[in-house]
């Protein structure tokens, strides 16, 4: 059995999340049925508008407000040579998005998308970036420990991480109408293959890919590493807390967070790549009402990415063989979701265009 949240604030956010509305559902479901079209001709983009629906009570899905929330976090694991760049280009990356020069600003510009880059476990405390106001600040701490050696974190950490997803998806509910998840920082496909590994039980090896861009050689390695570091630890696949602790990250506890409190307030919330998903498997460890409020944007070429999908229950909006991260897939999703609230909106029923129906 799993431990307690041992955080009341935690505990009452969970408690906050419900399914989705089946009387707007429903609702969505029936208008979508009598549309000018043979019977849910448009497949899985009708889903999404109930979806959508049942997420936000509503016929008129709000979905205009856009926010990709980018977590940042270095990780010890890096030490161990599990991918090709230096540790150093999270905080190169962290600027390159400030200035606008990163994929997600090219995305985000082309979908209308904010973006809020939010430091929660980098080395550097990017100061002069967050006195200016692009960076949020919600350290917790200057990157993770190394889990080949022990535990990526405290417990208290992990719960502070998630916390602090949490507190950015509150703080922005008023003003948000969808969010987006994302992320930045070298090495994180090796904490959320182990976490995809610890939670599902599957082999690691499976769920390895080659995050960056890793040769062969470099891909045993890191399978090597991230078996260690499960073994050495002995994370409680029944506890998403000890599993965020010893071989998690600060930005994965989160996005966690973040999913948490978008569900919380009644939001949806795109989930990007592999390392969004493997923090989207800790909130829905936490709380299995989170999935109503899930969106997956893509399928990324990461091998663990699929597994996480059957986990959720959950398909991706898209397959367009990705691998960048940083929320870019989810943002690109966001014209996907903004068509199945036009196809709810904007298209006539048989009875409003005045168009006979087929025969039964």
């Amino acid at each position: 059995m799993a431990r307690p949240l041992a955080s009341s604030f935690l505990d009452t956010t969970i408690r906050k999340i419900y399914p989705q509305d089946s009387d707007w559902r429903e609702k969505a479901r029936k208008r979508l049925s009598n549309l000018t079209m043979p019977h849910w001709a448009l497949g899985d983009l009708m889903d999404l508008a109930v979806d959508l629906a049942g997420i936000t009570r509503s016929l008129t899905p709000p979905v205009v407000r856009k926010k990709v929330v980018v977590m940042v976090g270095d990780h010890g694991i890096a030490d161990e040579q599990v991918t090709i760049y230096p540790p150093a280009v999270t905080t190169q990356m962290v600027h390159n998005i400030v200035r606008g020069g990163a994929g997600i600003n090219a995305l985000s510009r082309q979908a209308g998308a904010d973006i809020l880059v939010v430091d929660v476990g980098a080395k550097d405390d990017f100061k002069d970036l967050v006195q200016n106001g692009a960076v949020l600040a919600k350290k917790i701490g200057h990157g993770t420990a190394n889990m080949l050696h022990g535990p990526a974190m405290s417990r208290t950490h992990a719960v502070m991480a998630v916390e602090a997803g949490i507190e950015v998806a509150n703080s922005l509910a008023q003003e948000v109408d969808i969010f987006a998840t994302g992320e930045m920082g070298i090495a994180n496909t090796s904490p959320s293959t182990a976490i995809s590994a610890v939670i599902t039980g599957l082999p690691v090896a499976g769920l390895t890919g080659r995050g960056a861009g890793i040769d062969d050689a470099r891909l045993q390695h890191k399978i090597r590493v991230i078996e260690q570091a499960v073994a050495r630890n002995q994370p409680d696949s029944k506890d998403p807390l000890d599993v965020l602790a010893k071989v998690g990250g600060f930005e994965i506890g989160a996005i966690a967070g973040l999913i948490l409190g978008a569900a919380a307030n009644r939001k949806p919330v795109l989930v990007d790549g592999f390392i969004s998903t493997a923090g989207a498997l800790i909130a829905y460890a936490l709380e299995p009402f989170v999935r109503d409020y899930i969106i997956c944007g893509h399928a990324s070429v990461e091998p663990g990415h699929a597994v996480l999908f059957e986990r959720l229950q959950r398909k991706p909006l898209l397959q367009l063989n990705m691998r960048l991260g940083e929320g870019t897939g989810a943002v690109l999703a966001m014209n996907i979701v903004e068509a199945a609230v036009a196809v709810l909106t904007e298209m006539a029923t048989f009875d409003e265009a005045g168009v006979s129906t087929a025969e039964a």
